[in-house]
């Protein structure tokens, strides 16, 4: 008896001993992954991201929209507002265009608050009563008093609207009239089914995205008892029969009474749709559906797990992961149907899917590297959209693809560094055939004629600033794609395709101006542009200035340095870009935010430039601003993203840099190395690997890079390959508190 409570001490104590394992596992977590999400960060100031229910990369994108225009409304929904015009299916997340928000819904209770146009039929709503996290978003519509609660399949989103207090005057309103910003409505249909519990309809218009058909099959869990349709003319001429359509479904409710609507989408046809829906909801159970919902993101989040992170460190990282996996939207039916630009029916492969949304300019940055990482299949379909986009766009690539359009927004060919980095990375493999095509598409791309610059550019090996605007831009874009299309002509041995593209990628020495130290605008004659100031925001380049380009040399900072006078002269034109103010007499553009120096963090052409440091040999200079970056610049706020999210560069770059890895040109498969954020991250690579990124010793104060460690052994280098990360295995840091210290 004497032992026993010495046993019970033994067991209490071997419990606290495992509890503390599990705590510090990789694998625990005090709540599930889509818990910590908050989607609305992003939604205030210039994030332009919307808070409303979406899958990974899924087709709806269900959310409220204020029912207001404006730049701050891209996205449907600004933070600071607090009226709701309708939760609708499609939105963009964090451009600069707006456009869809295609067939929206919104429930009422008596008489309904209605405004002078564009906001007209409305609701309020406080941010006490609205909730969001990955999967589902509610909010409470006043002065209903209606709970709207939203989640979402690949193609479908649910909709469950709780009715507070009993009523007869209950209605819900589906519009398929409303437009807003860059969109309107050209045509639309509906029509009901099956005793009034299904609608089939579609929404055509025009927008940022040309000719965009959007087709749809709404299930209801309980039939109207009584339908009103106000058919509008959208053509002077009422003989066309072009409507748009408001539909009003009325409803006598019971308190606490529930009504659930499911709406599947499709680019093709309402059978599509139909078939959508009936392969995707086969219950009207909200809940089930939520909990699927949320169950998706979090096997998707949980490829990369961190520790060491404040909780609001946390909510920033997994919010960023999150935005990152919103973009590109699948745009294939169920039955592999989706719509091509040549405005034809196509057909995937079998098992494959169909990708749009494409924000090119930004994307192959840090997005398109990201999924090559954690998510390799998803990447090699978003490939293969791309060549079939271009074999079916009269033999050219998207430049920024929506639905079934080419909005040729942005410059370059962006396509082509995805397209050659998931190549060289072994995640697409073309056949010899296959091959061919794609080298003919690549070709018939760049040396496309009458395009942007292109003939100039080929001919004299830089586009001249009195012939075409943003002729800086483009000559340093296109001479980066062109470098891509060298390195895939060495991959299929095209020694004729390597000779042309490798010199073309070297047109960015034609605009190197060594007088002044940039890169600068050229005339036809081959005279420099006179005034020139760096600072200067002009039609020449491309929502940046001078000194924002001047860094643009992705996949030649070897000749970059060089330039510059070596790594010494590198590390000081860095050090100048880093800290040179803007002059009081330029107005910064609104693309121009996030600034430290003349970096702006909130726009893309620099994303790179903290990484080139590790060329100038003085890594711990990024470290300092790195910190301040991911500290300052992203937060668990709604205002927490410093620049237009750009359907999820601004989240990817913080995801790599956070973890202390960065592809500073995707294709040349290397990830530089720079102090993480976190004391550990572990990737998961699939069939049982990972690859682990640890510094145990980081602190606020040692917070610099001393040794690098790959799998135990010393690296000296600035760099892992992706190979090295994709075989598994432990990167480890040792840091210091003393800055000034090169490993390499």
């Amino acid at each position: 008896m004497s032992l026993r409570p010495q046993i019970w001490l033994s067991l209490l104590l071997s419990l606290v001993a495992l509890v503390s394992c599990r705590s510090s596992s990789d694998d625990a977590t005090h709540e599930p992954l889509h818990r910590s999400v908050d989607p609305l960060i992003g939604t205030d100031w210039v994030g332009n991201t919307f808070p409303g229910a979406s899958l990974p990369w899924g087709m709806v994108q269900l959310s409220p929209d204020n029912g207001l225009p404006g730049w701050d409304r891209i996205a449907g929904y600004y933070y600071p507002d607090s009226t709701i015009a309708g939760f609708s299916h499609t939105h963009l997340s964090g451009t600069g265009a707006g456009d869809l928000y295609d067939i929206s819904f919104l429930p009422t209770v008596g008489k309904p608050l209605v405004d002078s146009l564009p906001l007209g039929l409305h609701a309020r709503f406080s941010h006490a009563r609205e909730e969001a996290h990955a999967g589902y978003y509610s909010v409470v519509l006043e002065p209903y008093e209606i709970r709207v609660e939203l989640t979402a399949t690949e193609r479908c989103g649910l909709q469950a609207y709780t009715f507070a207090e009993a009523s007869d005057s209950a209605c819900i309103v589906l519009n398929l009239h409303k437009a807003m910003n860059w969109d309107r409505t050209l045509a639309s249909s509906l029509s009901f089914s099956e005793s009034n519990t299904l609608i089939l309809g579609h929404r055509y218009s025009d927008g940022w995205a040309r000719g965009q058909r959007t087709y749809f099959a709404t299930r209801l869990s309980r039939a109207p008892e009584r339908i009103e349709i106000d058919s509008i003319p959208l053509a002077e001429d009422k003989s066309q029969r072009v409507y748009g359509h408001i539909a009003r479904l009325y409803y006598s409710v019971q308190a606490g009474e529930r009504i659930t609507l499911a709406t599947a989408l499709s680019g093709v046809d309402e059978e599509g749709a139909r078939a959508n829906l009936m392969a995707e909801i086969d219950t009207l159970d909200f809940d089930l559906y939520r909990q699927r919902a949320e169950r998706a993101w979090d096997e998707r989040l949980a490829s990369i797990r961190i520790h060491g992170a404040t909780p609001r460190e946390q909510r920033t990282f997994y919010t960023a992961l999150y935005h990152s996996l919103l973009c590109p939207t699948i745009y294939s039916d169920r039955d592999g149907r989706y719509r091509g630009p040549d405005g034809q029916i196509h057909r995937t492969e079998a098992g494959g899917k169909r990708y749009s949304t494409f924000s090119l300019w930004d994307t192959y940055r840090s997005a398109h590297p990201l999924y090559t990482l954690i998510a390799p299949e998803e990447a090699r379909d978003m490939v293969r959209s791309l060549i079939d986009f271009g074999h079916q766009n009269a033999g050219h690539l998207p430049v920024w693809n929506m639905h079934a359009s080419e909005t040729d927004m942005m410059i370059g060919y962006h396509s082509v560094p995805v397209i050659v980095e998931a190549i060289l990375k072994g995640i697409y493999q073309p056949s010899p055939a296959e091959a061919k095509r794609l080298t003919a598409l690549m070709r018939s791309t760049a040396e496309r004629q009458g395009y942007r610059g292109l003939d100039e550019y080929r001919e004299r090996g830089y586009i001249s600033a009195d012939r075409e605007e943003e002729s800086l831009s483009k000559t340093l874009e296109y001479a980066y794609d062109d470098a891509a299309i060298a390195a895939w002509g060495r991959h299929v041995g095209d020694s004729l395709l390597v000779w042309d593209y490798a010199a073309r990628a070297q047109s960015y020495r034609q605009l190197w101006d060594a007088s002044t130290g940039f890169f600068r605008p050229r005339l036809a004659s081959g005279a420099w542009l006179e005034p020139f100031d760096p600072f200067d925001y002009s039609k020449h380049i491309t929502e940046s200035n001078a000194w924002q380009y001047l860094m643009s040399v992705q996949h030649d900072p070897e000749g970059l340095c060089e330039l510059m006078g070596g790594p010494e002269g590198l590390g000081r034109r860095l050090d100048a870009f880093f800290s040179a103010e803007t002059p009081r007499h330029i107005e910064l553009p609104i693309f121009s935010t996030g600034m430290i120096g003349q970096y702006a963090h909130g726009n893309e052409p620099g994303h790179h430039v903290l990484w080139l440091y590790n060329v100038a040999r003085e890594p711990w200079k990024a470290t300092d601003l790195l910190r301040r970056i991911l500290g300052e610049l992203y937060t668990d706020r709604p205002d927490g993203i410093c620049g237009n999210e750009d359907c999820g560069q601004m989240s990817a770059w913080y995801v790599f840099a956070s973890m202390g890895l960065y592809p500073l040109d995707p294709v040349s498969l290397r990830y530089e190395l720079s102090s993480p954020l976190f004391t550990r991250s572990k990737i998961a690579l699939g069939e049982g690997k990972s690859f682990v990124i640890e510094a145990p010793d980081l602190s606020a104060e040692r917070r610099y890079i001393k040794r690098v460690l790959l799998n135990g052994q010393p690296i000296n280098r600035s760099f892992v390959t992706h190979d090295e990360v994709r075989r598994g295995g432990k990167l480890t840091y040792e840091m210091t508190s003393e800055s000034g210290h090169c490993w390499y």
